[in-house]
C-alpha cells in the first residue's frame, strides 16, 4: 500500500482558501439576464454603473459578436443574503445588452444607437426597436435574446474579503480601471453608504483646493484614493508606518474592514479629524502640499504625494493623538523642503512603501517640533 504523503502547509492553506468562496455557474440566455435585471433579482450597484465607460463603437462589436455567433465571456455575480445576484465582473457587456434594449435610465444612458463595425457595416445608425429610424428585425433581436452567456456564480457565504479580491483579480487581467474604481465596485457590496462618504469628503472644498487634480486623474477615482490614503496612514504610529511591506493589498484590506465596521461615531471621528487637517493646510497656503522653490520664494509646480505623505498624514496623526502641533504651517513645509536630503530627485526609483517610511516620521517630526 502506497504511502500516503504527508500534508504540506501549503495543502492546509489550500484547503482554507478553498472553503472561504463557493461557486456555480451555468449558462444563461440574455433574455433571461435581462428579466432578471427587469425584476431586481440582478443589481448592478449606482456608483458600480458610473464605471460603464464603453464608447459607442465598443458597444456595437460587442453586439456584432453577439450576432455572428461569437461566444462571449463569462460574467461574475455574487449571491447577497436576499438570494439576488450583484454584478461583480461583466459590466461593460451587461451594460451595453441593458442600454441597447432601453434598460437602463435614460436620462444617464440613452438609447443605444449601433455603428458600423467591420462584419456588419449595416450596424451604422440601427437601434433596437423603432418605427421612425434603422432598427433590428425581430428575428435580430430574438438572434440576441437567445445567445448564452456563461454565469459564475460566487454564492451566499463566502468570505466578503475572498469577493473582494475575485473582484480585483478579474479586473487586473487588461482592464482599465484604475485600483480607486475596481476598489469603489467591491466596496458597494460591503457598504454602499461608505463608498458614498468617500466620495463626499473627496469633495471637500479645502482637500480639492489643495490637491487641484487634473480632470483624468479624478475621473480615475485618484482623488478618493488619496482620502483613502489618508484615512490608512494617519492614525498609524510610525512603527507601524515602517512595517508597511505592500501598500496596496494592506490599504485594500484595511478599505474593507473600514467599510464593514462603519457607523455614525466612525463616520463623526473621520470627518473631523480629516476636515480640521485639510482646512488647516488651506488656511496655512493653498498650495503647501506643491514643492518649495527657494529661487522663486513660492510653492511651485503640481501635487506631490511625498508633501501628502509628510504633511496633511503628520497632520492629521498629530490631530488624531492630541498632541501639539505647529501652528506656522507654511513655515514647516518650507523646513521640510530645506531639508539636506530633499533637494534633487529625492523620490525616483523609490517603491510607495521606501517613501513612506522616509516621509512620514520626517513630516511628524517637523511639525511637532
Amino acid at each position: 500500500m502506497a504511502d500516503i504523503p504527508k500534508k504540506t502547509p501549503l495543502d492546509s492553506e489550500l484547503e482554507a482558501a478553498r472553503r472561504s468562496i463557493h461557486t456555480d455557474g451555468y449558462p444563461m440566455s440574455i433574455g433571461e439576464l435581462t428579466n432578471l435585471y427587469r425584476d431586481g433579482e440582478l443589481v448592478i450597484s449606482p456608483p458600480f454603473q458610473r464605471l460603464f465607460r464603453w464608447d459607442d463603437s465598443q458597444k456595437s462589436r460587442l453586439i456584432e459578436s453577439i450576432l455572428i455567433g461569437i461566444p462571449l465571456p463569462s460574467i461574475f455575480v455574487v449571491q447577497d443574503e436576499a438570494g439576488k445576484w450583484e454584478l461583480v465582473d461583466g459590466l461593460q457587456r451587461v451594460s451595453t445588452l441593458l442600454q441597447l434594449q432601453g434598460m437602463l435610465d435614460p436620462k444617464e444612458f440613452p438609447s443605444l444607437v449601433l455603428t458600423e463595425t467591420k462584419y456588419l457595416p449595416s450596424l451604422e445608425g440601427a437601434v433596437w426597436e423603432s418605427d421612425t429610424q434603422p432598427s433590428l428585425t425581430s428575428v435580430q433581436r430574438l438572434d440576441i435574446k437567445r445567445a448564452k452567456i456563461d454565469l459564475k456564480i460566487v454564492q451566499r457565504g463566502s468570505d466578503p474579503k475572498t469577493k473582494f479580491d475575485l473582484f480585483q483579480r478579474l479586473n487586473s487581467f487588461g482592464s482599465k480601471l484604475s485600483n480607486q474604481e475596481i476598489r469603489n465596485a467591491q466596496l458597494v457590496g460591503v457598504n454602499p453608504s461608505f463608498v458614498a462618504w468617500l466620495n463626499e469628503i473627496a469633495n471637500r472644498e479645502s482637500f480639492v483646493s489643495l490637491l487641484r487634480l487634473p480632470e483624468a486623474d479624478k475621473a480615475k477615482k485618484y482623488d478618493e484614493e488619496l482620502a483613502l490614503r489618508f484615512l490608512f496612514l494617519h492614525s498609524k504610529s510610525n512603527d507601524e508606518i515602517l512595517s508597511i511591506r505592500s501598500f496596496q493589498d494592506e490599504l485594500e484590506e484595511f478599505s474593507v474592514g473600514l467599510a464593514s465596521s462603519f457607523s455614525d461615531d466612525v463616520k463623526h471621528r473621520l470627518d473631523e479629524v480629516f476636515g480640521k487637517t485639510f482646512d488647516r493646510l488651506q488656511a496655512a497656503d493653498e498650495d503647501v502640499l506643491r514643492r518649495w522653490d527657494a529661487a522663486k520664494n513660492r510653492f511651485t509646480g503640481g501635487f506631490l504625494n511625498t508633501s501628502f505623505e509628510a504633511l496633511a498624514v503628520g497632520l492629521g496623526y498629530l490631530i488624531t493623538e492630541g498632541s501639539w502641533s505647529r501652528q506656522d504651517l507654511r513655515a514647516a513645509a518650507i523646513e521640510f523642503w530645506n531639508e539636506p536630503e530633499m533637494t534633487g530627485q529625492f523620490a525616483t526609483g523609490k517603491s510607495t512603501e521606501a517613501r513612506l517610511r522616509l516621509m512620514v516620521p520626517k513630516g511628524r517630526k517637523i511639525l511637532s517640533s
